[in-house]
């Protein structure tokens, strides 16, 4: 019977840097991990894999639209979806290869097979059983199933289907305006398939600032893409190359039918804890199916802690690796903290869309006095001159102390240009200590600083 310090369940994002923090700290650890590689649904199946396709059919979007105007001519290029699989298979491998490189020189050990824990102190993997004085799950999340809406992942598939459908599809219907629902929706409307996407709700990306989910769906529309608002989706029937998805209009109970090649269920994700023996446990649970844990991440049985998407929160990786971090510094004797206000969120389309903090809408319900500064990429010379110009950078500061609340951005680069805004939040700053900082000319973060500006005197561009 092997001892540990540490097991962590799983290895995806909030796993294995867990994993590695511990290592790091000198506490001997291993991660228990039943995939053929590490990374869990990020790496294999997620984000990763997205992104890639994400970026080839921009490239292709480019060519198609702006290369004649830039003087770039020729044919455009014809798509190869067998090499294109391949690049992503690649991307895929280099980075589960990268995690398998850094366990082994952190020295951490990497358990094959699926874990439970049958009391608290053990890990059993197969018919092995480890000890460990504490033990961190990380077991991250499925996607949700929808009543009426069977998946065999050829035609009506999750994010992990899509991601691989044999051919690409000349009509795919997408159940749910969320973050993969549109990220990949766009992939396909890149690639010529007439993409509809059906939402229950009257706006895209629940949760998000109005005016940007506004602008989204104008921006994505123009793209292509077809919207269907407040539509409760009843049942998919499929045969064996099609689909029909049948769904009711909320304002009249009026019943339609789509035809698809493909149907991606994109209605978000739940945690995911089967097998793990919790309720055996005693392990305390939410309604939602979440882990409860306390403010050390610990779970209500002393020593088993719990991370990432199986708890509350926002599911996306780079919570969990927070959580993964500073729960590995609990573990060590030392502080660890998570600044859950200051988590921001992204979705990959072009333009992307980037948030973190507060929202109008929430700040007008918690009857805050804020003030809103704005700058239009119209008004940014590098995102003309690259045709990159849709979108805005809007900053929310508190009325009186200017401090800054919340930030939202639609247009060129925003998951990378957020990070100023989170860097200025995480140190309490104002709008005004942005707007005096000096940002290089010409770069898209010039229209943060202008949004900035925008909360004080006034943009100089606008």
């Amino acid at each position: 019977m092997a001892s540990y310090d540490v097991i962590v369940i799983g290895s995806g994002p909030g796993g294995y840097v867990a994993a590695i923090r511990c290592a790091q700290l000198g506490l001997k650890t291993a991660c228990v991990e039943g995939r053929d590689t590490l990374g869990g649904t990020c790496l294999n199946v997620g984000c990763i894999p997205s992104k890639a396709l994400l970026h080839a059919t921009h490239m292709l979007h480019e060519a198609e639209h702006n290369f004649a105007a830039m003087g770039l001519k020729g044919k455009s290029p014809s798509v190869d979806w067998k090499q294109m699989q391949a690049y992503k298979a690649e991307t895929i491998g280099a980075n589960t290869k990268g995690i398998e490189f850094l366990f082994k020189k952190n020295k951490i050990d990497w358990i094959k097979g699926w874990g439970s824990i049958p009391e608290p102190g053990r890990v059993k993997v197969g018919d092995e059983v480890h000890e460990a004085k504490n033990i961190i799950v990380a077991s991250g999340s499925e996607p949700a199933s929808l009543p009426g809406v069977e998946v065999d992942e050829k035609i009506v598939v999750t994010s992990t289907g899509a991601l691989e459908l044999g051919k690409i599809p000349k009509k795919m219907v997408v159940i749910g305006a969320g973050v993969i629902g549109l990220e990949m929706g766009s992939v396909y409307a890149r690639l010529g398939t007439e993409v509809t996407v059906v939402e229950y709700l009257d706006a895209i990306t629940p949760g998000m600032d109005a005016e940007v989910q506004r602008s989204f769906q104008k921006i994505l529309t123009k793209q292509g893409l077809k919207f269907i608002m407040g539509a409760a989706v009843q049942k998919t029937e499929t045969n064996k190359t099609k689909a029909k998805v049948h769904y009711k209009l909320r304002k009249d109970d009026s019943e339609h039918v789509l035809d698809a090649d493909a149907v991606l269920l994109a209605t978000g994700r739940k945690p995911y804890t089967d097998g793990l023996g919790l309720a055996d446990l005693g392990v305390e649970m939410s309604e939602r199916g979440q882990i409860k844990t306390d403010a050390q991440w610990q779970t209500t049985i002393k020593g088993i802690y719990a991370i990432g998407d199986a708890i509350a929160g926002p599911m996306l990786a780079h919570k969990a690796e927070d959580e993964g971090m500073a729960c590995a510094e609990v573990l060590a004797g030392k502080h660890g903290h998570v600044n859950y206000g200051v988590i921001p969120g992204v979705i990959y389309t072009h333009p992307e869309v980037a948030n973190v903090g507060a929202t109008e809408e929430e700040l007008k319900k918690d009857g805050r006095a804020y003030k809103v500064g704005k700058f239009s990429f119209m008004g940014n010379g590098r995102a003309k001159a690259n045709f990159a110009a849709d979108g805005f950078v809007k900053i929310l500061a508190d009325k009186d102390s200017d401090r800054i609340l919340g930030a939202h951005i639609i247009g060129p680069m925003a998951g990378d240009l957020i990070h100023e805004i989170c860097v200025a939040m995480e140190f309490g700053a104002s709008a005004q200590d942005l707007a005096l900082t000096c940002h290089a000319h010409p770069t898209y973060s010039e229209a943060v600083r202008e949004a900035a500006l925008a909360c004080g005197d006034g943009a100089i561009h606008a």
